[in-house]
């Protein structure tokens, strides 16, 4: 660069800061070498993992017969929140027309299924001889349906004499024959209507309950050893009907029934496993739906083993994991 008069300019470094009398002199940074390493940034912590839904599980019924399964439901997945739903207004859906009781069993289950259960549980034979084949073309796949069937193929494997104990609107039903001849061929079935059995199990009614068990045990041939229970009612009174049942010198009867199967079944379609040792849920974690109303379980549920376990205090967890 030149000045106007030709010569050329010489560039002057600026002269240092002054510092304050006060102000240390700052030492010389030295420069990074090889061997220095960038400090470590801190890592972002990882977004929480979504809170697991509980496992819901829905059973529906016209009454308190849905308590077998739905105890046995509990007893395999105790965190499992469970929805009952039955039908007080429209029960007993035996003695009905098939329309009237295929309209009660849907509107039942669209109930249940508002709930947004991971499988439907239909804990009743005379439903499931009648509805399942509309049920699960309503809501499966989205939504499981299980049915209930009379354990007949068990009882008959012995190849001893059966009784089949169930309601008079199963009793005799093509359904049930289509059972007895497709899984008991060869082996004599014995068809025994129960008439007045499952209300007065509804009731808690414990003479009606008597009175109607013995009734049945009068026309159950007393060389049967093996009884399928094929009302889900009648669960709840199993041990009444082994006792009216029991002849001396005779081994006890073996009762068949289906609120075990019917639960493992249920896990099975749902991909779930057993876990018996998983804390049970909040007190919330039953829901009761009568007729599709908000309700508290029936006071008869109390009468049973099975309803009182449903409404047994909840346990506090002890670290247990999901396991679906």
């Amino acid at each position: 660069m030149q000045n106007p008069d030709g010569t050329r300019a010489v560039a002057t470094p600026p002269a240092p800061t002054p510092t304050r009398a006060s102000e240390p002199a700052r030492r010389a940074e030295p420069e990074s070498g090889p061997k220095d390493r960038p400090r470590p940034v801190p890592e972002a912590p990882p977004p929480a993992a979504p809170a697991l839904r509980p496992l819901r599980i829905a059973l529906m019924d016209a009454g308190i017969g849905l308590l077998a399964a739905a105890a046995a439901v509990r007893r395999l997945r105790p965190d499992a929140e469970l929805v009952l739903a039955s039908d007080p207004d429209g029960m007993p859906w035996g003695p009905r027309g098939t329309d009237y009781l295929t309209d009660r069993v849907m509107a039942v289950a669209e109930a249940a299924a508002a709930q947004r259960p991971d499988a439907l549980v239909v804990a009743c034979n005379t439903a499931t001889v009648h509805a399942l084949p509309i049920l699960r073309a309503r809501f499966e796949p989205l939504l499981p349906v299980i049915g209930t069937v009379p354990a007949i193929k068990p009882a008959a494997a012995g190849g001893r004499p059966v009784a089949v104990w169930a309601t008079p609107a199963t009793t005799g039903s093509p359904y049930q024959r289509t059972l007895i001849e497709t899984y008991a061929a060869g082996v004599r079935v014995t068809e025994v209507a129960c008439p007045g059995l499952s209300d007065a199990v509804e009731r808690a009614d414990p003479a009606a309950i008597r009175d109607a068990i013995d009734a049945a045990a009068e026309h159950t041939p007393t060389d049967v050893r093996a009884v399928v229970l094929g009302c889900t009612h009648y669960e709840l009174i199993a041990e009444r009907v082994r006792t009216a049942l029991g002849r001396p010198g005779r081994a006890p009867v073996v009762l068949h029934t289906t609120a075990a199967a019917v639960a493992a079944q249920t896990l099975r379609r749902i991909g779930a496993r057993p876990y018996p040792k998983a804390p049970r849920p909040s007190p919330g974690g039953l829901h009761v739906l009568h007729s599709g109303r908000h309700a508290a379980l029936p006071a008869a549920a109390l009468a049973y083993a099975e309803g009182r376990l449903l409404l047994a205090a909840p346990e506090p967890a002890q670290g247990c994991a999901h396991a679906r």
